[in-house]
């Protein structure tokens, strides 16, 4: 593959000044005690995952043709995150080809050929450019080639924040920005110099939000804007100069912060949808979750709210190509992030809203409309996989409903990807959808599916269950090389009876050496995930990644106890009120269920490991011995130490509120804390400890770590505390995550490894 333009016209030939390489193993450590990782060409080590190449979710062309995926590799060598796109043919063989972004930015597609890069220049604006992709089919004995020609300048914006860029054929180019209270664009610069020169470092608060999951909240919010982007008759492209606040006149912030993305709004030939946390609650954000949707024209202008006001949060709002329906997923309660989300749908031009999947035990995670606006793809958590579902969207009712009257058909979705974990969906012309999908044994990799035209008739032609017979191509193969050697395990599922008789399901990965009969041969790591609504869920992981344990010698145990996602709501819901009960009953069964089932695993050399909840729930084992876990040595990150505090500090009040009855000088609140707050238990606690917390997070204040390593220490327990002041809930660092494996093997090793 050749480049047939500069490189430097995009300034791509300085590199990103990252932070900087961990010293070696050997010299992680502050005792006099050296550890290394289990290493070897056939080993994936902690190392290997942080340089592991990380492919981005793949977005198609409007013809869907083309494919671009975001990409970035680590190398402690020379201490650089490479960050590129990639593009590659959906339909050939062509060999991706490859655009390396030095400077970092964004890209995205204008038409089926042409890709605008939107990058930082050197004189600190944020400047957009245009690539024409090239495509030479093969011929004869000569491959097909894909390059792409010199960069365009087309302009630039009026700040160097301007993010989640969505392109309109109807030649408008949205986009979010930070504003202050005036909404202006142009006055950001202006208005920043002057925040950062006032004199003083005091940031004074008035409501909530103060902070939010790493960051304190400043004068500025989230607005999208609009700016005219068109290619004339003769291809050239016009970039417009007026930016058009399209939340203008109201107090909406899109996308929704912390995380919100191009996944908060959607864009038409006409109009924008989006979904903004409810105005009415500006005094109260933090403990409220009720979101509304908003669809407004892509000038500004003729706003009108389609949710009904009842609901809770709402997500993913999407148009359909000819503009006449809307659809977002709804969540029931106001204050619960974890109720069971909903498809509706709204007909633009009848003014009418209907629920779809009323019925339907699951959550979708994101939508897609067919072609013809007669589908909705999805994607949704199911016993542990995040699969791709399809329904077909019924006639309008006659007034708005959040269950209608219909006929099976509407009610069962197809699965049409059941294995791994699907994002990134994507409609295509004929009949195709695109997706990126990851594994236990792989990062996303891009795939096409096809055969879908036939599965919908057969969905509209019969009533009875309908199976996807269909193709299902793989695009890309980013890390197979990478990974070829190294005997990753897909995970292995098992069941067994939980709380209440419940079926409980978990994973299973091996470690490498694995014989079947060989008695007490491995030590045995039981993993705890947060949440605790959320799944240990058959897809790759950069920060717990099971096969990186299993791989480093542990038989390696996940389970997704009362409380987990895609198990049904009840199931989910039934950890309110409970976080000490009905989850400890799981764990302690599952675990009995393996000591029972695998002889070849050490129960005299096991350990425990957890984050958020699941560094609540180590905490929660320290104070009860009598579970019988008998862990040798335990990790806990992130976790809660003091739950009554916990209810104050964390920024989310609304979480709390939920999950503990209330607020923590509610009577029942006051109950429950009394029950199942580790620090309660104290007095019990007697198992060695690692502890690590980023001075960052703010969803659990590095407090909580820091009040559970001086219990540790006053009790004269074996304890460790590491502190990463520059992370937050996660660690993201590269160098920081391989100090965090470090310090994770070698604690474990210090109880449980065996010794020359």
């Amino acid at each position: 593959m050749r480049f047939s333009f500069a490189l430097s016209a995009l300034g791509l030939t300085s590199q990103v000044p990252l932070q900087p390489s961990p010293p070696e193993p050997a010299a992680m450590t502050s005792t006099q005690d050296a550890f290394q990782f289990k290493e070897g060409s056939d080993v994936f080590t902690p190392r290997d995952l942080v340089e592991l190449g990380r492919p981005g979710v793949g977005v198609a062309n409007h013809a869907g043709d083309f494919v671009l995926i975001p990409y970035s590799k680590y190398s402690f060598e020379e201490k650089k995150n490479h960050k590129s796109i990639y593009v590659a043919p959906l339909e050939s063989t062509v060999k991706p080809f490859k655009l390396p972004l030095v400077e970092g930015g964004e890209a995205f597609w204008l038409n089926g050929k042409t890709l605008a890069y939107v990058v930082e220049s050197d004189q600190k604006i944020l400047e957009i450019f245009a690539l024409d992709i090239l495509y030479q089919p093969a011929t004869g004995e000569l491959a097909g080639v894909l390059t792409a020609e010199a960069p365009v300048l087309l302009g630039s914006f009026p700040t160097t924040s301007a993010s989640n860029f969505r392109y309109s054929t109807h030649g408008f180019l949205v986009f979010s920005d930070s504003v202050y209270p005036d909404g202006n664009l142009t006055t950001v610069k202006e208005q920043d110099a002057a925040w950062e020169n006032r004199g003083n470092t005091a940031l004074v608060y008035d409501r909530t939000y103060e902070r939010h999951w790493d960051h304190w909240v400043g004068p500025k919010t989230q607005s999208l804007f609009s700016v005219r982007l068109v290619q004339n008759p003769d291809h050239k492209w016009t970039f417009g100069s007026e930016f058009v606040n399209l939340l203008a006149g109201t107090s909406h912030s899109s996308p929704v912060e912390p995380f919100g993305g191009t996944d908060d709004f959607d864009v038409s030939k006409q109009s924008v949808i989006y979904t903004t946390l409810d105005p009415a609650f500006e005094d109260e954000r933090a403990w409220h979750t009720k979101q509304d949707v908003y669809i407004v024209d892509i000038t500004g202008g003729n706003r009108r709210e389609l949710t009904s006001g009842s609901q809770g949060a709402t997500h993913n709002p999407i148009l359909n190509e000819a503009n006449d329906k809307a659809a977002w997923l709804e969540l029931d309660e106001d204050g619960y992030e974890s109720d069971r989300a909903k498809i509706v749908v709204y007909d633009l031009q009848k003014d009418v809203r209907f629920t779809l999947t009323q019925n339907w035990d699951r959550s979708p995670a994101s939508l897609a409309f067919s072609k013809e606006g007669d589908f909705i793809y999805f994607t949704a958590g199911e016993l542990a996989k995040v699969k791709v579902f399809v329904l077909p969207i019924p006639s309008t009712p006659a007034e708005s409903t959040t269950d209608p009257s219909l006929s099976s058909k509407y009610l069962n979705p197809v699965p049409i990807v059941e294995d791994g974990a699907s994002s990134g969906l994507q409609i295509l012309p004929y009949g195709r959808i695109l997706i990126s999908k990851s594994s236990f044994t792989s990062p996303n990799d891009v795939f096409l599916i096809k055969g879908l035209d036939a599965l919908q008739t057969e969905i509209i032609q019969s009533d009875r269950s309908t199976n996807f017979t269909g193709e299902v191509k793989q695009v890309t193969n980013f890390t197979a090389s990478d990974l070829e050697g190294k005997d990753l395990s897909k995970g292995e599922e098992f069941w067994f009876k939980g709380a209440n008789d419940i079926d409980v399901q978990g994973w299973i990965l091996k470690p490498k050496g694995w014989k079947k009969g060989e008695k007490k041969a491995f030590p045995i790591l039981l993993l705890i995930h947060g949440g605790p609504q959320g799944a240990w869920e058959d897809q790759w992981s950069t920060r717990w990644n099971p096969n990186v344990f299993a791989q480093q010698g542990y038989f390696t145990v996940a389970i997704n106890p009362t409380g987990s996602t895609s198990f049904g709501q009840a199931f989910t819901d039934a950890i309110a009120g409970d976080w000490g009960g009905k989850p400890f009953v799981d764990l302690q069964n599952g675990w009995k269920f393996i000591l029972d089932n695998y002889p070849e695993v050490d129960a005299d050399r096991a350990v425990a490991a957890g984050a958020s909840w699941g560094g609540y729930a180590i905490n929660w084992i320290q104070g009860h011995p009598e579970y019988n876990f008998e862990f040798k040595a335990l990790v806990c990150h992130d976790g809660v130490f003091d739950s009554s505090y916990n209810g104050f500090s964390t920024e989310e009040l609304f979480f709390f509120n939920h999950d503990w009855r209330g607020r923590p000088w509610d009577k029942n609140s006051e109950q429950v804390l009394r029950k199942f707050n580790p620090s309660n238990f104290v007095h019990k606690w007697g198992t060695p400890q690692l502890l690590i917390h980023g001075s960052k997070d703010y969803r659990l204040p590095e407090t909580e770590g820091i009040g559970a390593f001086h219990a540790l220490q006053q009790l004269h327990i074996p304890s460790r505390l590491v502190i990463f002041p520059d992370e937050n809930h996660w660690v993201l660092n590269s160098g920081n995550s391989l100090k965090w494996h470090y310090e994770v093997f070698r604690w474990f090793d210090k109880f449980v490894g065996k010794k020359n």
